[in-house]
């Protein structure tokens, strides 16, 4: 498991960073804004780490892993009582976590199925329900192709989301976690979960021991690799309705 302090040591300061962890009681060692600023610089080297990790794995391998992450979420209690569930679409050329599958179980099941949208306007991020995969559309961003559901797809409403399943490209068993650093999600999951839970899926490799937490970070409630469920303490337990 790749740890913080392979990182964060790596990180030039005026100290050597190996023996100051980034934690709370250590807020001391460095002003709130050199705090800020340093846990920035190790996300960023988190994250172009793990991008390099995750594009030389082999397409072969993303499937399989994915297949085992697909089988994770669906043995989750949220899930197996879910009415209304948001996934997100793989953009391939990143080699993300695939899971078109699930979305073939859970309209079999009569489950509702939502994908993020991004208005381009404002750049705010929602999530609309989608009829049929077919029906999304596909649009060109920086340099990958995304899909994303028809502008006059149905909103949901912030109560009719049961799960949210959100993509990582890091992420630690408290629940934090590094995505491409735009923040969509932890912008719009605290207007979903609650009563939404979220679960953030990443391969097992991508699980480190900390993510370092920084202004405006939200937690997932669970986390799910292709090896193993991190279920986050002091997350609300899940209530079927």
């Amino acid at each position: 498991m790749l740890t913080y302090d392979n990182v964060r040591a790596g990180v030039k300061g005026r100290a050597s960073l190996r023996s100051f962890p980034v934690n709370d009681e250590h807020r001391d060692v460095f002003p709130p804004s050199a705090e800020e600023t340093l846990r920035q610089r190790v996300k960023a080297q988190l994250r172009r780490r793990m991008r390099g990790l995750r594009r030389a794995l082999p397409l072969s391998a993303c499937a399989e892993r994915s297949a085992r992450i697909a089988s994770q979420l669906l043995s989750l209690e949220p899930i197996a009582h879910a009415r209304a569930v948001a996934l997100f679409w793989p953009i391939e050329e990143r080699h993300e976590v695939d899971l078109r599958p699930l979305d073939a179980y859970l309209r079999d099941r009569d489950v509702r199925v939502a994908y993020p949208a991004i208005d381009q306007r404002t750049g705010a991020m929602t999530f609309r329900f989608v009829a049929a995969p077919e029906t999304m559309v596909e649009r060109a961003s920086h340099g990958v192709t995304l899909r994303e559901p028809s502008p006059d797809a149905p909103e949901a409403a912030p109560d009719e989301l049961d799960v949210i399943v959100v993509p990582a490209l890091a992420v630690d068993p408290n629940g934090h976690r590094i995505g491409y650093g735009a923040g969509n999600y932890d912008r719009a999951l605290p207007r979903f979960a609650p009563p939404a839970v979220s679960v953030a899926v990443a391969f097992d490799f991508q699980l480190i021991v900390e993510v370092p937490a920084t202004e405006g970070d939200v937690r997932a409630n669970e986390v799910v690799t292709d090896a193993r469920r991190i279920r986050i303490a002091g997350s609300k337990p899940f209530e079927a309705t």
